[in-house]
C-alpha cells in the first residue's frame, strides 16, 4: 500500500486555491489603486505646505511677486517661479516624472494646471493666488 494524495483531493485543492485567487486578486488591484491615490494626496499636502513656506519666506524679503509656475520644466514640482531676487527655489526636495499614467501629475502648457490621474479619471488643480486650489472626489476635503 503506498500513501498519497488521490486524483480527486488534489482537485479539490486546485479548486480552493482557485477560489481564494479570485477573491483575492481584485483586493490587491484596489489596495494598488489606494497607494496611488495616498501618493497624489500626500504630494499635494507637501506643494501646498511649500507654496506657503515660499510665499513667507518672499513677504519677509519684502518681495511680493506671485507665485505662477512650480516647474522649470525638468519635472513636476520642480522649482518656483524666480521671484525679485532671482532665487530659484525648490518646491520638492525630489521632483516627480510628469505622465499622465496612474498616479503620476501632468501639468498644462500654461503651468497654471496641474493634473493628478488615478485609474478611474484624474483631478485637475489651479495655480492662482499664490494657492493651488481643486476639488477631486477621490481626495478628501
Amino acid at each position: 500500500m503506498r500513501n498519497a494524495f488521490t486524483m480527486i483531493e488534489l482537485v479539490f485543492v486546485i479548486v480552493i486555491i482557485g477560489i481564494l485567487s479570485a477573491v483575492a486578486i481584485p483586493r490587491f488591484a484596489a489596495t494598488r489603486d489606494d497607494a496611488f491615490i495616498s501618493r497624489g494626496i500626500s504630494t499635494l499636502a507637501a506643494v501646498r505646505s511649500a507654496i506657503t513656506m515660499e510665499r513667507q519666506k518672499r513677504m519677509l524679503r519684502g518681495d511680493f511677486t506671485e507665485i505662477t509656475s512650480l516647474t522649470n520644466g525638468t519635472g513636476m514640482f520642480s522649482q518656483f517661479s524666480d521671484d525679485k531676487a532671482g532665487n530659484k527655489n525648490d518646491v520638492l526636495e525630489y521632483p516627480l516624472k510628469a505622465g499622465t499614467e496612474t498616479g503620476k501629475w501632468s501639468v498644462d502648457g500654461t503651468g497654471k494646471v496641474y493634473t493628478f490621474h488615478y485609474s478611474s479619471g484624474s483631478c485637475a488643480f489651479t495655480l492662482a493666488n499664490n494657492k493651488l486650489t481643486g476639488s477631486c472626489p477621490v481626495f478628501p476635503n
